[in-house]
């Protein structure tokens, strides 16, 4: 099936003033799809980032889009989105069932309905039910520490992904695990390590669903359990530059106060795995101000002072560089309830990638998103939807 929204929108090239355009995507399984819309839109505009790191079903995309050449990356976006949803035993169409579908409770009841169907069954070439119960297996063994088998997904990934192109440094790519072992947040990173689709299966490896992956005599569970977001990552190990930051949360944070216990399931998953993505941002926002009014310190230093051994440390941690910080926030349908993130059918995936592409083209209808900041502290932050600007 070839599913295409493509209104208008104007791709002349442009030179933006920046010298790196990260892209972050944060874990959210079959929310996923959003982020797909989010880069079809960017694409559009001509918008190529230089830097891609992700978590979970984040990092999955982000494998594929560093690891095809620019002109391909949406359609295989597209081709493993179509492979990992179906229209499943619960999907109606047709006249008689259209105007069922615009109730809240037809829709909700339907999305359960195929939620059931993918934790009984799986996703096509994503991961499938083991034939045994965990706890029927021998202890020791993948069997028994997981319910599904993810495999299919090593798969589809040698397919749609290009490894020697993700490895050869065109795009940088990150993917954020957790050492079950240690309990500590590690990135695989193309700058340091050569990925294989084995960092990839390790990032969205989420427990009990998902079984741990061994790389090199370690064990790894999805990143989301220690943060669901990388943009701490890529601020703390970035090289000094000018960074124009696409970060794409398939959690929003803000919520209304549940109702009822199905209401309380999803709210808490709505916490558990939001990236607090204002607290983050405010953070780093200070901590950036300091850098600059260092850097503004420093300048006035006589050039004897600089090179002395008590100066040398603060000159590291100085900065004089700018931040736009772009955020785009998947906004749930009040029918999507607490299985929206394992609720793989087409029409659900269609409805987030048309979610996704429409709030990157208005974002990017507003000129000040790609300005270079002139805030005395060097970061502007964008959130168009929630400050009321749409």
């Amino acid at each position: 099936m070839n599913f295409q929204f493509r209104p208008h929108l104007a791709t002349a090239d442009r030179r933006l003033p920046f010298d790196c355009i990260a892209l972050l995507l944060q874990g959210g399984g079959a929310l996923g799809a959003y982020q797909g819309g989010v880069y079809e839109a960017l694409a559009e505009a001509n918008i190529h980032p230089d830097w891609i790191a992700g978590i979970s079903i984040g990092a999955i995309n982000a494998a594929i889009i560093a690891g095809n050449p620019p002109e391909s990356r949406v359609d295989r976006l597209r081709e493993f989105w179509t492979q990992v949803t179906s229209d499943a035993a619960w999907h109606w169409s047709g006249k008689p069932f259209a105007d069922l579908m615009n109730s809240d409770h037809t829709r909700n009841f339907l999305n359960q309905m195929n939620a059931s169907f993918a934790a009984v069954f799986g996703a096509s070439g994503f991961f499938s039910a083991r034939p045994l119960a965990p706890w029927l297996q021998a202890g020791g063994t993948l069997a028994a520490t997981s319910i599904y088998d993810t495999s299919a997904l090593k798969t589809t990934l040698e397919r749609l992904v290009d490894f020697d192109r993700l490895n050869a440094g065109m795009t940088r790519f990150s993917a954020g695990a957790v050492n079950v072992r240690t309990g500590n947040m590690v990135y695989f990173d193309s700058a340091t390590h050569k990925i294989r689709p084995e960092h990839i299966l390790a990032s969205g490896a989420l427990p009990p669903g998902f079984p741990a992956v061994e790389i090199d005599g370690e064990h790894y569970w999805d990143g989301g359990l220690v943060s669901n977001t990388p943009l701490q990552w890529v601020i703390e190990c970035g090289a000094r530059q000018d960074t124009l930051v696409f970060q794409v949360d398939l959690w929003s944070a803000r919520g209304q106060i549940p109702r009822n216990m199905a209401d309380v399931v999803t709210r808490q998953k709505e916490i558990q795995y939001s990236s607090r993505t204002r607290a983050s941002t405010d953070q780093f926002k200070s901590l950036h101000r300091l850098q600059r009014e260092l850097a503004a310190l420093l300048s006035r230093l006589p050039e004897n002072l600089l090179e002395h051994e008590d100066v040398r440390p603060l000159k590291t941690a100085a900065s004089h560089n700018v931040h736009n910080l772009v955020h785009l926030i998947y906004r749930a349908r009040g029918y999507e309830g607490h299985s929206k993130d394992y609720e793989f059918s087409r029409l659900s995936m269609q409805d987030h990638w048309r979610a996704g592409y429409h709030d990157a083209l208005r974002t990017l209808r507003h000129p000040e998103v790609l300005a270079r900041p002139t805030s005395p502290d060097g970061v502007s932050t964008f959130d168009l939807e929630q400050d009321g600007r749409e």
